[in-house]
């Protein structure tokens, strides 16, 4: 198995790995678990596909890594990687032994609080052992093991003597930045580093780490590793400023600029540039087209914009481009007014958290295309055959694929993105997403160009498409019979519902599947359940103030307890739990240091739960605590 395999993207969900005696205290599995053995799908999900064989990508062990982190299960997702590892060891590379190893490795590290005094120096030693093992079988030369043991040995005590040793695997990781699955992993190294220098004594230098780090202070209750960043003015991006040509030349994409990417193309006789959607807002629009006239100089006037579909953060950028001379035409589905006037009476309080303070609803009102598509349709602009394909698609019914077959690229918006449409508005298409993949299928591009780059990323081409296709069938048929059969929607969730083929044959889909499946059921059972449902929802009409009042007036809840309880869920794991807790009475003790401290710990450990596999959720979350995650600088 390729070296570069474990030190590329794959790795990009190993954010949550990391020695912390910063926050929640580590593993009370044993007791705090015994009385509910119930664990969260997303765990079992996990565990089942490591279960089957040695993951041919290494993501899927750190998923699994990071979900036993997250739930302060550390001692068990210890054994159980151990367990693999004895398991597969006959059969691995020693790049991925290094892999397994580094992964007990920081598991066992961040359990070792709750190993008895008498037993805890031999456990960390035999701890250090394995970190030195997994360098060893590395050859020192993959970051990932390297910052694994960086974070470890900076966390322990000073009597261990590994300051020089944590030092030196930081600054290597420094030096080798390029090889990081993204710029986000520089972040523990910068905060890491800065400690080290505040122990030290070198405050000066600490705080220069610390600033460079993106973190406020040496208290975080967390460990941030992620392309996601999230401003108050200017809302969330997905990844770092980047410029990249997919076809050199002829094809660039535009990612970090703000929520959306940007697609820019260069017809066949290099006279015009066709644009691929309109951003979220003028001033992002502006920012990323003239820097892509900085880096790209001497491209075409913009000519023509392609609308994927009419969603806020595709067409609310259009007046900048309006604003051109000549100003380009806009193409866009003839029915893109019927998703207009569903953006215009969505609830506006998701607005700001998604696209920032900047963003104004009027540019969306406002989008008129110069063309419409009202069925599939040729034509060529300089030179460049263009095909529109409409669909009703996943998300949107004015769905619009874009296909350039002679350089083999489709550009297909957000048809997958995993929520159905947006989670807080009434749309998304089951079928319409069924019916588009075999689409794709047929077309089979070289290049699948979605609107955001994780769906880029994870949805990568019309082969893997086919056969995620027949494992959602597979999960449409079991949630509806589950609704006919009356059960909650949690109930299915916690069913941890795995296609039959699905740990047969088809790691590739794995993840994909993973991302999906959460989504599809919820958007499956409000489409399907109507407003009385089966354990009693929408029979009663309560608010949140009646919730508390239940809880707070009858039954007695005071402050403090409600910090202990909030506490003890957080120790347990069970953080959306404690985030629905204090939604219901937390306003109840307005202005209360201890709940308001207890509501940042849990929201700030739901956005660790998230930050690399559910952006929308980690948006969510940031926003409920007012938190915000600089971009970093730079990417691959």
């Amino acid at each position: 198995m390729r070296l570069a395999i474990y030190s590329s993207a794959a790795l990009v969900s190993l954010a949550l790995f990391l020695a912390n005696r910063r926050g929640v205290r580590a593993d009370t599995s044993a007791q705090n678990h015994a009385g509910n053995p119930a664990y969260p799908p997303e765990l079992e999900y996990w565990k089942a596909i490591n279960t089957v064989a040695p993951p041919k990508d290494p993501q899927l062990l750190f998923l699994l890594m990071a979900q036993y982190s997250n739930l302060n299960l550390q001692g068990e997702g210890a054994e159980f990687l151990s367990a693999r590892f004895k398991q597969f060891e006959p059969q691995l590379t020693n790049t991925q032994k290094a892999l397994y190893l580094s992964a007990i490795a920081l598991l066992r590290a961040q359990h070792a609080n709750s190993v008895s005094l008498l037993h805890r120096i031999g456990y960390v030693n035999d701890t250090l052992a394995m970190l030195d093992r997994a360098k060893q079988m590395s050859d020192g030369q993959i970051f990932v093991v390297n910052w694994i043991a960086g974070m470890v040995h900076s966390e322990l005590p000073g009597f261990f003597r590994q300051g020089k040793a944590a030092e030196a695997e930081l600054a290597w990781c420094v030096d080798h930045a390029a090889t990081a699955p993204h710029a986000g992993w520089l972040r523990e190294v910068d905060f890491h580093l800065g400690k080290l220098a505040l122990a030290r004594g070198e405050r000066a230098k600490a705080n220069e780490y610390l600033q460079k780090s993106g973190y406020k202070d040496w208290n975080r209750p967390i460990t941030l590793i992620t392309p996601f960043s999230e401003d108050a003015a200017t809302g969330h991006t997905f990844a770092p400023r980047r410029i990249a040509a997919i076809v050199p030349g002829r094809l660039y994409v535009l990612t970090g600029f703000e929520f959306t990417e940007y697609y820019f193309v260069v017809s066949d006789d290099k006279r015009e540039l066709i644009g691929i959607d309109a951003g979220t807002r003028p001033d992002s629009a502006k920012a990323a087209y003239e820097a892509l006239q900085t880096q790209i100089p001497g491209l075409p006037p913009l000519t023509t914009i392609f609308i994927t579909h009419a969603h806020w953060d595709h067409v609310g950028g259009h007046p900048y481009f309006r604003s051109l001379n000549p100003h380009p035409r806009f193409y866009a589905r003839s029915n893109y007014q019927e998703e207009l006037a569903r953006m215009v009476e969505a609830p506006g309080t998701f607005d700001i958290p998604f696209f920032g303070e900047r963003f104004n609803l009027d540019n969306v009102r406002s989008f008129r295309p110069d063309v419409t598509i009202a069925s599939r349709t040729e034509l060529k602009i300089g030179g460049t055959r263009i095909e529109f394909i409409p669909i009703r698609g996943g998300e949107t019914h004015d769905a619009m694929f874009v296909h350039l077959p002679e350089i083999g690229v489709m550009f297909v918006g957000d048809f997958i993105m995993p929520y159905l449409g947006a989670p807080f508005v009434a749309e998304g298409d089951f079928q319409g997403l069924l019916d588009a993949i075999d689409i794709l299928v047929a077309a089979h591009p070289q290049h699948l160009l979605h609107g955001h780059e994780p769906l880029t990323r994870n949805f990568t081409s019309a082969s893997m498409l086919a056969l995620l296709k027949t494992d959602l069938v597979w999960l449409r048929a079991q949630v509806l019979s589950a609704i006919r059969r009356g059960e909650e929607r949690g109930a299915i969730h916690q069913a941890n519902l795995i296609p039959p083929g699905l740990l047969k044959d088809q790691p590739d889909v794995y993840q994909p599947y993973a991302i999906m499946r959460e989504h599809v059921i919820d958007r499956l059972y409000d489409q399907n359940v109507g407003y009385w449902q089966a354990d009693l929802q929408g029979l009663g009409h309560f608010t949140s103030a009646d919730r508390a009042a239940l809880l707070i007036d009858y039954l007695g809840i005071t402050e403090g307890q409600l910090v202990k309880t909030v506490e003890r869920l957080a120790t347990d794991g069970k953080y959306e739990l404690a985030a629905s807790l204090l939604e219901s009475s937390g306003k109840r003790f307005h202005g209360s240091s201890s709940v308001a401290n207890a509501r940042r710990l849990v929201y700030l450990k739901l956005m660790e739960k998230h930050q690399n596999t559910d952006p929308f959720k980690f948006i969510i979350y940031s926003s409920r605590i007012g938190e915000q995650t600089p971009q970093i600088v730079g990417g691959k």
